[in-house]
């Protein structure tokens, strides 16, 4: 790992802060002034800011709570992003797991682990994701059928795999999926001529949304929840 990325992840300073105390002989690496922002580092070198040693930062594991009108994205023009949400050192630099719409809630996840975030989101792991759906029109009995055979979807040339309706009541439904195609339930409900007025996440494999959690607030999983993705 480049120096100057290890110092802004262990200690919460951007990278220009952090070429400033290189500057000022306050990093030392091994006990030797480190001025090269590039210098590459390893596990066994002994790292200090200002004479304090500093750690490897470990991998964060978050689940946050969308609320509508965020964005998942790292950056956006016109409106806040998930990441705007977390008060943590470096959290624009942070893997947003998956995608919600801008009016979609419910739960994200978001790690500095690359290969979490691939095995959570890669379709061929089969992860499947639930969500609580809200309809403009009653939704069919036979709609249960339709999703489980998979659905012709506008200018899509194959059909969706498999998908799990759990009709609760004429405008409210349960879908889970294991793949994430562009606006998937929305597509999937105007394939069966409806329209989704709402769509809520509610769990991502073996992560369920926690039920204290407010919109836009956000805590770190378990250890548990984080292996769960491998089960």
């Amino acid at each position: 790992m480049r120096l100057d990325k290890f110092l802004a992840q262990s200690s919460g300073f951007s990278r220009k802060d952090v070429r400033k105390m290189m500057r000022a002989g306050e990093i030392t690496v091994n006990g030797e002034e480190a001025r090269d922002p590039a210098m590459h580092i390893s596990d066994e070198d002994y790292i200090c800011l200002d004479g304090m040693p500093l750690e490897a930062p470990g991998e964060q594991y978050l689940m946050l709570y969308k609320p509508e009108g965020c964005v998942c994205s790292n950056d956006d023009a016109t409106h806040p992003t998930v990441l705007s949400l977390l008060d943590l050192p470096r959290a624009d630099e942070m893997i947003i797991c998956g995608r919600l719409d801008v009016d979609t809630t419910g739960l994200v996840l978001i790690t500095t682990d690359g290969k979490w975030a691939h095995r959570v989101t890669s379709p061929k792991h089969k992860t499947g994701k639930i969500y609580h759906v809200e309809t403009a029109d009653p939704i069919p009995q036979d709609a249960i059928e339709k999703f489980e055979k998979g659905l012709m979807l506008h200018n899509e040339p194959f059909r969706t795999k498999p998908a799990k309706l759990e009709i609760i009541s004429d405008y409210e439904a349960q879908v889970t999926l294991t793949e994430g195609r562009y606006h998937q339930v929305k597509r999937m409900f105007a394939a069966i001529g409806n329209k989704v007025e709402s769509l809520h996440r509610a769990q991502v494999g073996g992560i369920v949304l926690d039920e204290f959690l407010e919109p836009g607030e956000y805590r770190d999983l378990t250890e548990e929840e984080v292996n769960s993705i491998y089960g």
